[in-house]
């Protein structure tokens, strides 16, 4: 055997070198690789931008997408992970849409809160939590924060004396109707019930409450409320429909409402973007929010706590430190 052809047994027994820009077969290049997961990250972009196309008919899978929405941002890192160990240049090149996508959405959440900004008066949300093993210190880091106007959820009737003894102090005026309260600094008149019950719900169920505030600036009307939880348990899927109802009639009181000026401080069980919201923030103003995430307070992933106004500013808002609560209160800046 000659010499050549001893080279040419060898080099057949080299196993062939993948160029890795390439791949195995002929015209595979890192441009022709990872289409699908190209086409995930059109998806996602889609979907960060138009949530509403995602129906309510199957398990109120739309309502889940838009209480977690910017949550979907980090299929990016993943996507960006799959397309390096595919070494796709068009999986990669794909992921600038989404990216994109969510910073013109929720970009402007990233800024700092302006706590300087004039204003009028300040408000503070909290769902305080029937659960709550320290209603004392919770009550007391309350009226530590300055806010003109508290509005409370979840009030046990036996924590209520409790937090009665530590705000009534600096906010002498205040209003309890079922598990839902109002302290003011200013006074209050005209306090009644705002019936948000859903038609299926029995028993004692009181959690919406309405009354004038009269400011230095005039009078507001203020409304506190508690909209009903909502579970995820297949197969029914995200279960909001009783939250929805109860949106739709607090929409409609606030419809109703003779006085111009209104704010409202609610636990309403999702986020601005869960359109199960609608009949409620269609008609008020929210403030800016950013990623102040107020619930869980263990870890927050969702701002189900709000503080929205009609006819009037809400300059800024923001979270205060944890109390006993599974919620982080809530602060908002009001311009009338």
């Amino acid at each position: 055997m000659s010499i050549e052809d001893r080279q040419a047994r060898v080099a057949e027994r080299r196993p062939r070198r993948v160029d890795r820009w390439r791949g195995a077969g002929p015209g595979r290049t890192s441009w022709t690789r990872g289409r699908v997961l190209a086409s995930v990250a059109v998806l996602v972009a889609g979907l960060l931008a138009f949530p509403g196309v995602v129906p309510n008919t199957v398990g109120n899978l739309g309502s889940l997408l838009e209480t977690f929405l910017p949550w979907a941002g980090l299929a990016v890192p993943v996507l960006m992970v799959l397309a390096l160990l595919r070494r796709s240049a068009t999986a990669m090149a794909s992921l600038v849409l989404p990216v994109a996508v969510w910073a013109t959405v929720f970009g402007d959440r990233l800024l700092p809160a302006d706590r300087g900004a004039a204003h009028d008066l300040t408000a503070l949300q909290h769902n305080v939590s029937d659960e709550n093993l320290d209603p004392g210190g919770t009550a007391r880091a309350l009226a530590r924060a300055g806010a003109d106007l508290i509005g409370l959820q979840e009030l046990t009737p036996d924590a209520r004396p409790v937090y009665e003894a530590v705000l009534t102090p600096g906010h002498p005026h205040h209003a309890v109707v079922g598990t839902v309260g109002l302290w003011s600094r200013h006074p209050l008149t005209d306090t009644r019930p705002v019936d948000i019950k859903p038609a299926e719900v029995g028993g004692d169920w009181s959690r919406g409450l309405r009354a004038t505030v009269r400011t230095p600036s005039g009078e507001i009307a203020v409304y506190v409320a508690h909209l009903p939880s909502v579970r995820i348990r297949p197969p029914d899927g995200f279960g909001s429909g009783w939250r929805d109802e109860s949106a739709a009639a607090l929409g409609m009181a606030i419809a109703a409402e003779r006085l111009d000026q209104v704010v409202l401080l609610g636990d309403l069980n999702s986020t601005l973007d869960d359109r199960g919201l609608a009949p409620v923030t269609s008609r008020m103003t929210p403030a800016e929010e950013g990623f102040d995430f107020s619930w869980p307070a263990a870890f927050p992933i969702a701002r189900i706590d709000h503080i929205m106004t009609r006819a009037a500013t809400p300059v800024t808002t923001w979270t205060l430190p944890a109390t006993g609560s599974d919620h982080l209160p809530v602060a908002a800046r009001i311009k009338l």
